[in-house]
């Protein structure tokens, strides 16, 4: 895969890790990064050899303490649109891979940071890990779906609370609210990601896209989730991996999914 100045990838037994190596900055978000994560994402959702995707950041600070303010602190309107619009079309491209999408988060996830740990499928936070949306204390709101997700994410009161105090939350009450699918001790972050990773890919590779779709279906103005699972089961018939998968629950054997 390609080199990024902001980002560091490591493919291992198909399962591409994409960490964010700014940690003078506390791996801060600027554009580039944003850009260059964007870009890993959608090369490896191309790429048949990889089979899931981590996202985290190195050092053990920070996974991401938010976005670079020095660069957008002259912003125009107009400069500040866009600036969020760039920021949402990458991450919709995280939240609709069709491949997993697990964060692992070490520290600091706040404003730009917990936004892309919330556009990934799933979290998972060590135990010094922290969360918020600190906007408000700069005069703005989240600009990359911050605002959205997570009220999806722990629902309405609490997600305006938090958005509104720019109170951080540590990784225990962020699991109680439903922000993180799992809290380890920090030095276990990785092998629990893994080992998430590993049960998630033994799947059908077909039946997760399906799943990473109708979930997303269910959230898009216009579309009747109902009817968009039915006919992506119906899709499912013509597959492979049912035929492989059918066979081997009569055959009382391991399916053998393959990636394609």
């Amino acid at each position: 895969m390609k080199t990024y100045t902001n980002i560091l990838l490591h493919i291992e037994n198909g399962i591409l890790t994409i960490s964010v190596n700014r940690p003078d900055k506390l791996n801060a978000l600027n554009q580039e990064t944003i850009q260059e994560i964007g870009d890993a994402v959608k090369t490896a959702e191309r790429d048949p050899a990889i089979a899931g995707i981590i996202l985290t950041g190195v050092g053990a600070k920070a996974f991401i303490a938010g976005a670079d303010i020095s660069e957008f602190s002259s912003y125009s309107i107009e400069q500040g649109q866009a600036l969020s619009a760039a920021g949402h079309e990458v991450f919709n491209s995280v939240e609709r891979c069709t491949k997993p999408v697990i964060a692992a988060v070490n520290g600091f996830a706040l404003g730009g940071g917990c936004e892309l740990a919330m556009a990934c499928h799933l979290r998972i936070a060590s135990d010094n890990a922290k969360f918020g949306q600190p906007e408000v204390k700069l005069g703005l709101i989240p600009g990359y779906a911050g605002t959205q997700r997570l009220v999806q994410l722990i629902g309405k009161g609490k997600a305006l609370e938090l958005l509104m105090t720019a109170d951080m939350i540590g990784a225990e009450e962020a699991h109680r609210l439903g922000l993180v699918n799992y809290v380890v001790p920090q030095d276990q972050l990785m092998a629990k990601t893994l080992e998430l990773m590993s049960k998630i890919t033994a799947q059908s590779p077909r039946a997760i896209a399906g799943i990473v779709r109708c979930v997303d279906a269910f959230y898009k103005e216009g579309v009747d989730g109902f009817q968009f699972e039915i006919e992506e089961f119906g899709r499912c018939f013509g597959t492979d991996d049912f035929k492989e998968g059918v066979s081997a629950f009569l055959e009382k054997r391991k399916a053998n999914f393959v990636r394609s």
